[in-house]
């Protein structure tokens, strides 16, 4: 067991673009605190072998370092396991009760080796150079993945069977109870509703994907199904591509890696910088700063003031970044008026107005006219789709009442915008429209 958790050294494996089949890329080992990464020799020789991610890891022969102020590569922790992940894994190998601040000696290691080889992206790691053997899942109904989430926030022992359903999706990011799903020419994550949930999460999550979507950007696509008398929210996965011969996998790096910080440097992580990175290493860079900025807008206009920069990725094909569609807009609970976002929107302004998304509009190599149509135009699309993508979501009346002009909406977008008269009216209207039918449909019902 001391060797499990506390391995010292793995084997990157990648899937190359194109190629449904892994290679062997190079080897990590722990040293202290940090992760030291080595290309094979084999992997270098190859003609298609791309660089994992530059800056970070250039294709080159001898030992590559972390940035400065990192502990390991980012696009090596991006295929790592986040909050949920490590919680199973500590479940698994130390005990249901444990905690992560009492099992310091498990490695990152560790984690990259113990979590499930189906990850994000287009890695994936091994105690071997030569042989490649998949961390592989074992097919479960929904209601079995409910059961074993449910015992993991209990901290209650999983049974063997319910251990190998819900490994596959431990190298997901996030902290909320997820799984990966195999369905037919479909992969998709499976998000359960958790036992602390005050309201139905996963339901904001679908509501506002789907309203992004109608707002005209590029999301990933959505559905929701019953298990157990629970909801359950399907992402469909957009890394994988089915080819005649197989999964192919894609490549991608957090905005995080894209920024050079990590999650203790999280807070420094603005939208300014990444829409200059989105200038100089981004394919169709006008067309991505126009949707960035959308998406910006809409988690605002949404109450999705979790916007952190690992929930924005690019797909990374060895030379350039490509932006990946939208995920995890989910709106937060909210009590008050007055809130931030994860991420700096210009300067040192994180509140959550649109205010500030003007005023960062040059960033995004927009007129103020222009970024004001795109902030109108999300607004009539909210208040003219609410109506029928709250119903096909079954929402209940009270979470009705609480997301519209509370998360959806909320009053504080337009704090501090001075003129924009229309603006501010056609917020005002859609605002007003949204409780009128919310209040006459509950009165009804």
């Amino acid at each position: 067991m001391t060797s499990r958790i506390r391995a010292s050294e793995a084997y990157v494996w990648i899937w190359l673009p194109g190629e449904t089949e892994p290679v062997v890329a190079g080897r990590l080992t722990q040293d202290g605190e940090r992760l030291l990464f080595t290309y094979g020799t084999s992997y270098r020789r190859r003609k298609s072998a791309i660089p994992i991610y530059e800056p970070e890891l250039p294709l080159r022969q001898g030992l590559i370092e972390p940035l400065p102020g990192l502990s390991m590569a980012g696009c090596i922790r991006d295929g790592s396991p986040d909050a949920w992940g490590r919680r199973v894994i500590i479940n698994r190998l130390v005990g249901a009760k444990a905690a992560e601040a009492e099992v310091p000696d498990i490695t990152e290691v560790t984690y990259l080796l113990e979590s499930g080889s189906d990850r994000i992206g287009a890695l994936d790691f091994q105690e071997s150079a030569t042989e490649y053997v998949p961390r592989l899942k074992s097919e479960a109904p929904y209601e079995e993945l409910l059961e074993a989430a449910e015992r993991i926030e209990k901290g209650v022992p999983l049974t063997p069977a319910l251990d190998r359903a819900l490994k596959h999706g431990t190298s997901i990011g996030g902290a909320r109870p997820k799984a990966l799903i195999d369905s037919g020419d479909r992969k998709l994550i499976a998000k359960f509703s958790s036992s602390t949930d005050l309201y139905s999460v996963v339901k904001a999550e679908l509501i506002a994907m789907q309203l992004a979507a109608a707002c005209r950007l590029n999301v990933a696509p959505v559905s929701m199904i019953e298990a157990g008398g629970k909801d359950v929210l399907l992402i469909e996965r957009f890394d994988r591509v089915k080819t005649h011969s197989g999964w192919q996998r894609k490549s991608m790096v957090s905005a995080l890696t894209m920024l050079g910080l990590d999650e203790t440097m999280a807070r420094y992580a603005s939208y300014e910088d990444l829409a200059e990175v989105v200038r100089h290493r981004f394919t169709g860079p006008k067309d991505t700063l126009k949707e960035l900025y959308g998406r910006i807008v809409f988690n605002i206009l949404c109450g999705n003031t979790d916007d952190h920069a690992r929930n924005h990725a690019a797909f990374w094909d060895g030379k350039m970044l490509t932006l990946t569609p939208a995920y995890d807009i989910c709106p937060q609970r909210r009590t008050g008026n007055e809130a931030t976002q994860a991420m700096l929107i210009k300067g040192d302004n994180r509140m959550s107005t649109l205010a500030g998304c003007l005023a960062a509009a040059p960033d995004f190599l927009l007129g103020e006219d222009d970024a004001a149509t795109i902030i109108e135009e999300q607004i009539a699309t909210i208040a003219a789709e609410w109506d029928s993508i709250c119903e096909r979501a079954k929402l209940t009346e009270t979470d009705q009442k609480l997301f519209a002009g509370r998360q959806f909406l909320n009053a504080y977008c337009i704090e501090g915008l001075i003129g924009h008269h229309a603006l501010k009216n056609a917020f005002r209207d859609a605002r007003a429209a949204l409780s009128r039918r919310v209040f006459r449909r509950t009165s009804a019902d």
